[in-house]
């Protein structure tokens, strides 16, 4: 089939990779425009795009998917089909009329379960054991389209969503193949999703990311591995932001450290502690503002921790 595949960040690059490696022609990629990043505000072209250029792939940038004059140059290409993983914009109804097959979207849950931007910081976030990838038909609505197909995935104890992200990048770029392949020959008829079991997961921003040792240790310990690599668990340590890596496992609290309410700290030769709504956690690595990471006890160390202070 001729595919014209959009993506913007790097989690889409392995299904981009599949489809070029594939008997598909991928003929042109959808991705967001040049953005401005790091301390000099360069413009950087997004990793899907890098990919394309490197292969000579012409890369159509629109600042939105409704413009004239994308609707127009992506008509002319005529694709069969246009797969779609992590774009970043909805696709208008005009824009979705234009591939004779549709777009195909792959999805890093297993809908209706998580619905939206941030699926696998919101599995992690909730406990959930099992997740995976879908691929579906895009309609006008939020994830809602009908299933071509599905992988699972679980989710270690230890997984954050980068971890988790990048399993599900591949596994689900292979799904998103043979889904194609799957289309190109007619054997694959996409299916309504069910109606039970819809859950929503908008974008988490900083704020969200605040860690709140008022809650279940256990609690504490998937917030934090939900928010990494983004956007960043954190807390606030003499009124300054404090980063936090996921905590530790490994080692049971000492006596001293049971009482300790939630968020005070205590710091030994080895290790720092943080009460919480049931047991303390252990801290592994922290940031403070303006540094790099460190370990917590070199952290503590350096802050001279006085008795009875407390992450907030």
């Amino acid at each position: 089939m001729r595919v014209v595949f959009a993506g913007t960040p790097a989690t889409a690059v392995p299904a981009l990779q599949a489809l070029l490696h594939s008997a598909h022609d991928v003929i042109a990629v959808v991705t967001r425009p040049d953005a401005r990043v790091g301390r000099g505000r360069q413009l950087q072209r997004s990793p899907v795009g890098e990919v394309a250029d490197e292969v000579g792939i012409p890369v159509l940038t629109p600042i939105h998917p409704r413009d004239e004059s994308f609707i127009t140059e992506l008509s002319a290409l005529g694709p069969d089909c246009c797969p779609v993983v992590a774009y970043g914009a909805l696709i208008p109804s005009p824009v979705l009329a234009v591939p004779r097959l549709g777009w195909v979207n792959l999805h890093f849950s297993l809908l209706p379960a998580w619905r939206g931007a941030a699926p696998v910081q919101h599995a992690i976030w909730h406990g959930d054991d099992v997740t995976g990838a879908t691929t579906f038909v895009l309609d006008e609505g939020m994830d809602t389209g009908p299933v071509l197909g599905t992988v699972t995935e679980t989710i270690d104890r230890d997984d954050t969503t980068g971890t988790l992200l990048a399993r599900l990048a591949e596994s689900g770029a292979e799904l998103l193949l043979q889904t194609l392949n799957g289309l190109a020959t007619g054997q694959l008829a996409a299916v309504a999703q069910p109606l039970d079991g819809v859950s929503t997961a908008p974008k988490l921003d900083p704020e969200d990311a605040r860690i709140n040792f008022g809650q279940p240790a256990i609690g504490v310990d998937r917030h934090i591995r939900a928010c990494t690599p983004a956007p960043g668990a954190w807390t606030q340590f003499r009124s300054h932001r404090l980063g936090l890596a996921p905590i530790l496992h490994q080692h049971d609290a000492p006596p001293e450290a049971v009482a300790l309410g939630p968020g005070e700290l205590l710091s030994t030769r080895r290790a720092v502690w943080v009460g919480t709504a049931t047991q303390p956690v252990q801290l592994s690595m922290v940031q403070p503002a303006g540094k790099k990471m460190m370990s917590a006890p070199d952290w503590a160390r350096g802050s001279r921790l006085v008795a009875g202070e407390a992450l907030q």
